[in-house]
């Protein structure tokens, strides 16, 4: 049984910075990529950043440079650093596994979390 779980979600003001965090169980990595989406409010869920299991990262463009994929194998715990965060990321944020290759993409996601908010206020 897969379990992802999230925390850290908050309210930040722009240029503040939040760290999410999954705790993830149950699912084979190596069919896997795991990663984060986000959907805000009228707005389609859109993938954020993923890793696969050789650790390759991915970032949608609107988030490069800015937001930080990582994971703790010891822990089995998936983080999201987001550093200048903008009112623009404001969403809730979900951890995800998704199956090999469609990483980034809502379709391909097989397991969801619960979501957590991100609000960043101007």
């Amino acid at each position: 049984q897969v379990q992802l779980v999230e925390s850290g979600g908050g309210s930040v003001q722009a240029g503040g910075s939040l760290r999410l965090s999954c705790a993830a169980s149950g699912y084979t990595s190596s069919n896997y990529c795991i990663g984060w989406f986000r959907q805000a409010p009228g707005k389609e869920r859109e993938g954020v950043a993923t890793i696969d299991s050789d650790g390759s990262t991915s970032y949608a463009d609107s988030v490069k440079g800015r937001f930080t994929i990582s994971q703790d194998n010891r822990k089995n715990t998936l983080y999201l650093q987001m550093n200048s965060l903008k009112p623009e990321d404001t969403a809730m944020y979900y951890c995800a596994a998704a199956q090999v290759p469609w990483c980034m993409e809502v379709p391909g996601v097989a397991y969801w979390g619960q979501g957590t908010q991100v609000t960043v206020s101007s």
